[in-house]
């Protein structure tokens, strides 16, 4: 067993992780980052297949903090910024026995289908609604106090379907859905709120944040493997097993084990990203009872499926995708159509989709058969997308997710308080990761960023 030195250790090579070891690199710290997947990237992956180019992971990200801008720019040429075709703008939401369009403003808001009368004249009078004050409030209850039943049902439970995965009653606003909560805390309203920030004055820096969709050329993966090709080879080790930190005379000790042998490092600083499942055999030296309040985090599982279809005979999908909402009892939560986005994800003719089957609500659906889950598809091709009987998917490509997407439900607070207690008990000890800060990719390169800085 050989023992090395390092200034950082960073645990987990997603996104996260590489952002913050990107970082501190270019500041000129030494760092080791430890994978145990065979690729850098975690849940990230890009897959090409009969002229098909898709991902086992997220789809897309959202240009929303200026570092998601920075970190491209910096990594150009290597990865190409994509945004998204204008179809990304959009987006649908399914009701009775069609997709509808998503109204994307207050015209729109009140001549939708989706919502009831009442319920849009609700919307009218949302500016002058008092604030609440319950900080632990729920987005579905949030929403149901401001907007009525009818827009918690066919825009709010979808849009967290298609987010979270989870269920908006469940989901506590200011940890889930930030951003809203603080339109209502700090401008009194959502429709208020929204008109007074984009009033507000803005740095150059500032609109670097576009909110568009983006991909990169190619597929995610060209993102995850640039930053993998700047941080060296030298500086990550894969196919890691049994690592264990320790605090360890000022400093910390890492032990783990790759392909080759056992090593151990000693480093001023510790990085985790991994989930807070893997974390209580990770940090064995935290109570159980501490453990307890990080690790009892929920996760959605979510099986996301890949339907190539070479040849649509001219019939077009130009939207992002559309949800589904809960009420509606459907077996899918979403379909992403990614070929209407971005170029050259699927051939010339073709169109790509990516259904989404699980969730919180219906995670029993994750247990679903491969075939079980190729005959859903194949049905609600048909029935949902209005194939014709005769047209048959050319490429399935089916990639599970027990661990999905964290749920920032109610415990979300005890368990930020126990890390941020943790660190301030252990210096050097950085427990980040989707756990807290947000579960989109913009937020973890922010996280990564933020880290970094703070080192």
């Amino acid at each position: 067993m050989q023992t090395q030195h390092t200034d950082i250790v960073i645990i987990g090579a997603g996104l996260t992780g590489l952002t913050a070891a990107f970082h501190l690199i270019n500041e000129g710290k030494k760092v080791l980052l430890l994978e145990k997947n065979h690729w850098v990237g975690g849940q990230i992956r890009t897959f090409e297949e009969d002229g098909f180019v898709f991902e086992s992971g997220p789809n897309t990200g959202s240009v929303s903090h200026p570092e998601v801008t920075e970190l491209l720019n910096a990594l150009s040429p290597a990865c190409e910024l994509e945004i998204a075709d204008e179809n990304a703008n959009n987006r649908l939401i399914w009701k009775g026995d069609r997709f509808r369009k998503l109204p994307s403003g207050l015209i729109g808001g009140i001549t939708t289908p989706l919502f009831t009368l009442s319920d849009k004249f609700r919307i009218l009078g949302e500016p002058f609604r008092k604030k609440g004050t319950n900080p632990d409030e729920s987005v579905g209850e949030l929403a149901n106090r401001r907007l009525g039943k009818s827009f918690v049902n066919y825009a709010v439970d979808p849009f967290l379907s298609g987010i979270y995965a989870g269920d908006p009653m469940k989901l506590i606003t200011r940890y889930a859905l930030p951003k809203l909560y603080n339109l209502e805390q700090n401008y009194g309203s959502f429709i208020g709120g929204s008109i007074a920030k984009a009033k507000e004055p803005k740095t150059e820096r500032d609109r670097l944040a576009t909110k568009k969709v983006f991909s990169t050329r190619g597929g995610l993966s060209s993102l995850t493997n640039a930053l993998g090709d700047a941080i060296g080879k030298e500086n990550i080790r894969l196919s890691v097993s049994d690592i264990l930190v320790h605090p360890f005379e000022n400093q910390w000790k890492v032990t783990f084990s790759t392909l080759q042998e056992e090593e151990t490092i000693l480093a001023s600083k510790v990085i985790t990203t991994v989930g807070a499942y893997a974390l209580p055999n990770l940090l064995p030296f935290i109570a159980k009872e501490e453990m307890d309040k990080i690790s009892n985090l929920q996760y959605a599982p979510v099986v996301e499926i890949a339907v190539g279809i070479k040849d649509t005979r001219g019939l077009q999908f130009n939207a992002f995708g559309g949800l589904v909402p809960s009420i509606e009892k459907k077996d899918v939560l979403g379909i992403l159509f990614p070929s209407a986005c971005f170029q050259g994800r699927a051939p010339e003719s073709g169109t790509l989709f990516t259904f989404y089957v699980g969730g919180i609500k219906k995670h029993y659906l994750t247990q679903l058969s491969d075939n079980e889950l190729k005959e859903l598809v194949c049905k609600e091709l048909h029935a949902m997308l209005k194939l014709p009987a005769s047209m048959e998917p050319d490429m399935i490509r089916i990639f599970r997710h027990t661990h999905a997407i964290p749920q920032y439900e109610l415990s979300t607070g005890e368990r930020l308080a126990t890390i941020e207690c943790l660190q301030k008990r252990y210096p050097g000890l950085i427990i980040a990761g989707n756990l807290r800060n947000g579960i989109s990719m913009a937020d973890r390169i922010l996280q990564g960023a933020t880290i970094s800085y703070e080192i």
